[in-house]
């Protein structure tokens, strides 16, 4: 069992949240336009950024910079009788914040820490899709918008890793209403688009990658037609048909949802291994033009599945391709041969024999648990269920996945303590950060991983637990994923939706917030929807 890290900086927080937790008055009117908050105080919260501060301190030599007055203008708050999923939530919040950077363009958010001295800060696209899921319930949509912008750039390189521009860019103007941004960018985007089929589609339709360019190297299944890009694909596809609909380009609406229909056709009936009940990655065609590729690695076979179980195998369900009678794939996340993990998914199936196979790479896919895998696992989990009726997964088993993921963003350090902590890959049965500690013993690029940006947590909380679906017109709708009986109360507080400031609060017996028991949804602070046990809301921006 891990032992909560506690030095003097507890008996603050014991202090701290003595401060009434929820708004009132005239405290309330000031508060509501300096920091967004309508119910709750963000004073209570300002203890976690100085532990944080001197958690930094312990585990680097260096005490944090002091980001309370960014978090107070930027976040939604966040209120829960779990204090673990409360404290992860401002935990990574305080460490997003290091790789916001302003530039000569804008915005830009960065994934490395130390920043590199080169261009853009090293900015990499391949976790970028996290980062503007993220700012999308911040304050300031420039910063998501600027981010969303710089990838469509000239100059910047979209493409040198495998990402879901375009579906991204949808989601964020579902959560800001701003449609001028998908506009603006659809050019780009279908840019970026025809550029991925110029260089990495075959001639049977399939997209093409080498695992490293997904960001997963090591792998077990390696290089080929991989679930990853060509569902990623697809759902850019969907969006970008969907901005062009809302554009009135109604021709590139129709031949994108034409490319999207291709591609899910192919998904379904090639990717789709019966025999493992599994999407798996196949080996290409023989005239693929990825076997030109350096860096490409022939696994022997022509168009054969690769016949392992990995968690990329969820991702199709991240965008609502898989038809319900692959519903059972769901099976194998708890499964103990499967990706079961105390800390989180394994990355490949327990039962391979190539499960966690020997390799002096300190940045492996064959096993590890990584919180970039568990992002999109929770995100596809969450649209699952979410979707149509099934009775394979429950509400309970996504609560555990996202416990686990708290739970896993922890380190140990020489003096015993055990802070919060977010890096590369970890070892789903012990907790240790795996890339941390080989690059320790090799002398090399020691602490590249700290606070590493790389994953996402406020958008699947907002979205997937909370349960706020984006929509595009004027209805709110709330679909908590979280159990009944898990907490006793919680409360997301000035969240930015459409031009408003949305409240969704849950109150077991109405003595934390005071405003009766029950479930509400507030817009601006007035009650818009309401419910006496934990379940959907649907209200109307007014």
């Amino acid at each position: 069992m891990k032992r909560r890290f506690c030095n003097w900086l507890c008996l603050m927080a014991v202090l701290t949240l003595a401060v009434p937790v929820f708004a009132q008055s005239e405290q309330a009117g000031r508060d509501a336009k300096a920091t967004g908050a309508t119910l709750l105080h963000p004073a209570s919260y300002r203890h976690y950024v100085d532990m944080f501060r001197q958690q930094e301190k312990e585990a680097t030599g260096t005490e944090g910079a002091d980001s309370w007055q960014w978090i107070e203008q930027e976040i939604p708050w966040f209120d829960s009788s779990n204090k673990a999923f409360e404290e992860m939530y401002y935990f990574r919040w305080y460490a997003w914040q290091k790789h916001l950077v302003r530039t000569d363009h804008g915005y830009l958010i960065t994934e490395w820490l130390p920043k590199p001295e080169m261009k853009d800060f090293g900015a990499l696209p391949d976790a970028a899709a996290f980062h503007i899921a993220e700012s999308r319930w911040l304050r300031s949509p420039k910063i998501a918008e600027d981010d969303a912008r710089y990838w469509m750039s000239p100059g910047a390189r979209p493409r040198l890793y495998s990402s879901w521009f375009a579906w991204t860019t949808l989601g964020l103007v579902e959560a800001t209403g701003d449609t001028a941004v998908g506009t603006e960018l659809l050019p780009a985007l279908k840019e970026n688009y025809s550029a991925w089929e110029s260089s990495q589609r075959d001639a049977n339709g399939f997209f093409w990658s080498i695992d490293t360019r997904d960001a997963m190297e090591k792998s077990i299944s390696g290089d080929g037609y991989r679930p990853t890009l060509n569902s990623y694909m697809y759902a850019d596809a969907r969006a970008i048909a969907q901005i062009a609909g809302t554009a009135g380009d109604t021709t590139a609406q129709a031949d994108y949802n034409s490319k999207a229909n291709v591609l899910r056709a192919l998904i379904e009936t090639r990717l789709w291994n019966p025999k493992d009940e599994f999407y798996e990655v196949m080996s290409p065609a023989k005239d693929s033009s990825i076997r030109k590729e350096k860096k490409f690695i022939d696994p022997g076979t022509v168009m054969q599945l690769s016949g392992v179980r990995e968690l990329i195998g969820y991702i199709p369900w991240m965008f609502g391709i898989p038809a319900a009678s692959h519903d059972v794939a769901w099976k194998q996340l708890f499964d103990p041969q499967g990706f079961d993990g105390k800390y989180g998914p394994t990355t490949a199936e327990r039962r391979s024999p190539r499960f966690r196979f020997a390799s002096s790479d300190q940045c492996t896919w064959n096993g590890p648990s990584w919180p970039y895998a568990t992002t999109q696992t929770l995100l596809a989990l969450a649209a699952f269920e979410h979707g149509t009726q099934q009775s394979v997964m429950t509400k309970a088993d996504y609560y555990k996945l996202f416990s686990r993921y708290v739970l896993s963003q922890h380190l140990k350090l020489a003096n015993g303590h055990v802070i919060d902590w977010i890096d590369e890959d970890l070892d789903a049965d012990t907790d240790e950060w795996i890339a941390k500690d080989m690059l320790i013993a090799k002398h090399k690029q020691v602490g590249r991983g700290n606070y590493y940006n790389h994953s996402g947590f406020a958008d699947p909380l907002i979205t997937g637990l909370i349960g706020l679906e984006p929509r595009s017109d004027a209805r709110v709708v709330v679909r908590p994923l979280l159990p009944a009986g898990e907490w006793k109360y919680f409360a997301l507080d000035g969240l930015p939706y459409h031009g408003h400031l949305l409240t969704v609060l849950w109150d077991a017996d109405g003595k934390r917030y005071g405003r009766g028991a029950g479930m509400q949804l507030m817009v601006d602070g007035k009650t818009v929807a309401r419910r006496k046990t934990l379940g959907e809301l649907d209200g109307v921006l007014r």
